[in-house]
């Protein structure tokens, strides 16, 4: 029997017991977790369901192809799928709008494909640079980023290139 199918237990063992060390009340501690994790799902559902929705519509109506489509001959010279643009251009605004671009593309394409493969190694080695900026800086009061969001973009550019890459080398 594999070790992986006893982790979760032990985990959960190992929470109750230091929970019972460190006299805290499990129940009451995961019923009030449980009230703001939903209160949170609550409120954020709409923006999540509007945010999901526009960019279903963008990808359905054929716009974001058409935009992309004289660009193809070029990327095709340096082995560039154009179907991974719009990851590349959501991915650094909003980690919402590019999950969805990427389940769509796995939808479209697969898994296993080179597009699959490439959405997949975006989606998880970037980070969604504008909104991290706005959201940490903001919270802060700094108003000036400096570098950072040229340093932002430009590592999500390197990432993007490092998948082609990657993909490329491996697959």
């Amino acid at each position: 029997m594999k070790i992986s199918n006893f982790f979760i237990p032990l985990l959960v063992l190992f929470i109750l017991l230091y929970a019972l060390f460190k006299k805290v009340n499990v129940y009451d501690s995961f019923v009030k977790g449980a009230k703001e994790g939903l209160g949170m799902s609550i409120s954020i559902f709409p923006f999540l369901m509007a945010m999901i929705f526009g960019v279903n519509i963008l990808l359905k109506s054929g716009i974001v192809n058409d935009i992309f489509t004289p660009l193809k001959p070029f990327l095709l010279k340096f082995s560039i799928p154009v179907e991974v643009l719009p990851l590349a251009l959501t991915r650094p605004i909003s980690g919402n709008a590019s999950f969805v671009v990427m389940i769509d593309l796995i939808k479209k394409f697969g898994v296993d494909s080179t597009i699959g493969r490439i959405a997949s190694i975006m989606q998880g080695a970037t980070d969604t640079t504008i909104y991290v900026l706005s959201l940490y800086f903001g919270s802060v009061g700094i108003t000036k980023t400096r570098y950072a969001l040229k340093a932002g973009l430009f590592a999500d550019f390197i990432t993007f290139v490092m998948s082609l890459l990657l993909v490329s080398i491996f697959f």
